[in-house]
C-alpha cells in the first residue's frame, strides 16, 4: 500500500516534478476542504485524509487552513510524520508541538539563497542612493530629487551580516565585489566562510563598526525583538538596516524611534511585522525602500523551492529519512 501525501497549496511551477518524484511511490492528495474547521475533520478517522504521513506546506494555504499550531499539530499528528514547508521560514509551524508529536518539519534552505540575496542587495543600494526616492519623483510628473546630500555609494563601506547561513553568504559575496568590507555574527564561526568575512563573537562589537546590518536569521521564540533599542543604538549613528528575514525579528517601535532622531539614516524593508498591513508611521520616511515581501518572488527560486520542498517528502517516503530538517531538529 502505497504512502498518502498532502499536497497542502498549490504547486505553480513544479507540477510534472511532483508526478515524476511522488507519483510512483506515494498515494498524492491535493488540499480540497473549504475552511479550517474542515481541514481538522479530514484527519479523524476514516476522513479523507486519514492515514496521511507527509505533509507539503505552502504559506498560501493559510488563507484557508491557518498556522500549523498545537491545534493542527495535536490532530494531524495520528498519522503525519513530516511537514515539508516550501519556503526557508517555517514560523507558521509550531516546531515545538511537532518535536513533541514525533514529527519532523523541513524546509528549504538553499533555494532561496540567491533570490532572498539580490533582494537584500537590492535594498541596500536602494538605501545607499536613494534610488526609490528618485523613482517615486519621476512617477509623480517630476524629475530628480534632491539626494545628493544623503545619498552615498556603498563602495568602502561595511556591511555586517546577522547570521551567516545560506543567503547571508550570498549576500556576502555579491556585496564583497564593490568592495566593502564583510563582517558577521552567527551562533557560532561558519567554517565554510571566505577568508574575507570576519567572524565577530560578541554581537556589539560587530555593531559598533557596521554602516549597514542585513539581518538573515530565522524566526522564533528566540528571535522575535532581537533587533530592538539595545542593538538599534549599538550601530554607527546614521547607519542603515536591511532586513530580508521576518518582521517581527525588528522591534518596530524602536526602529521607527531610531528613524525620527536621526540614529538610523534609512532601512530597506522586504518583511514587516504584521503583512499585509504597513504601519503608516513608516510611510513618513521618504528616504527608506519598503517591499511587499518579495524576497522569492520568481519564477526560477519558487521552482527550486518546490522541488526542494517535494524532494524532503520523497526521501522520507522512500528511505523513512529526509534531509533540509529545521534549526531546531539539529
Amino acid at each position: 500500500m502505497k504512502h498518502r501525501v498532502l499536497i497542502c497549496g498549490i504547486i505553480d511551477w513544479a507540477q510534472d516534478d511532483a508526478i515524476q518524484l511522488l507519483g510512483s511511490i506515494a498515494e498524492v492528495l491535493y488540499l480540497d476542504v473549504p475552511d479550517r474547521a474542515a481541514f481538522l475533520q479530514a484527519f479523524q478517522p476514516n476522513g479523507k485524509y486519514d492515514g496521511v504521513v507527509a505533509i507539503y506546506r505552502t504559506n498560501g494555504s493559510a488563507r484557508r487552513v491557518g498556522k500549523f499550531d498545537k491545534e493542527v499539530i495535536d490532530v494531524i499528528s495520528r498519522s503525519v510524520k513530516w511537514i515539508a514547508q516550501m519556503s526557508a521560514g517555517y514560523d507558521a509551524i509550531d516546531v515545538a508541538a511537532c518535536k513533541e508529536k514525533g514529527i519532523v518539519v523541513s524546509n528549504t534552505p538553499g533555494a532561496v539563497d540567491d533570490g532572498t540575496a539580490t533582494t537584500a542587495l537590492y535594498l541596500l543600494i536602494s538605501t545607499f542612493r536613494q534610488f526609490s526616492v528618485g523613482e517615486r519623483s519621476l512617477r509623480s510628473g517630476k524629475w530628480r530629487p534632491d539626494v545628493f546630500a544623503t545619498a552615498r555609494d556603498p563602495t568602502g563601506h561595511t556591511l555586517a551580516i546577522l547570521g551567516l547561513g545560506g543567503i547571508g553568504l550570498r549576500l556576502a559575496e555579491l556585496a564583497h565585489a564593490f568592495p566593502m568590507r564583510i563582517i558577521y555574527h552567527s551562533r557560532r564561526k561558519v567554517e565554510k566562510a571566505p577568508e574575507w568575512c570576519e567572524y565577530f563573537e560578541d554581537v556589539y562589537e560587530m555593531l559598533g563598526q557596521a554602516d549597514v546590518l542585513s539581518i538573515s536569521v530565522p524566526l522564533n521564540a528566540e528571535t522575535e525583538g532581537l533587533v530592538g533599542e539595545k542593538m538599534i543604538r549599538a550601530l554607527k549613528k546614521g547607519a542603515i538596516i536591511i532586513n530580508t528575514a521576518r518582521g517581527k525579528i525588528i522591534d518596530e517601535d524602536a526602529l521607527i524611534r531610531a528613524l525620527e532622531d536621526g540614529h538610523i539614516s534609512s532601512v530597506g524593508l522586504d518583511v514587516l511585522p504584521n503583512e499585509p498591513h504597513v504601519n503608516p508611521r513608516l510611510l513618513e520616511f521618504p528616504g527608506i525602500t519598503l517591499l511587499p515581501h518579495m524576497g522569492t518572488e520568481t519564477r526560477d527560486t519558487l521552482h527550486k523551492m518546490e522541488i526542494r520542498a517535494l524532494t524532503n517528502i520523497r526521501d522520507y517516503v522512500l528511505t523513512g529519512r529526509g534531509t533540509d530538517l529545521v534549526a531546531e531538529y539539529q
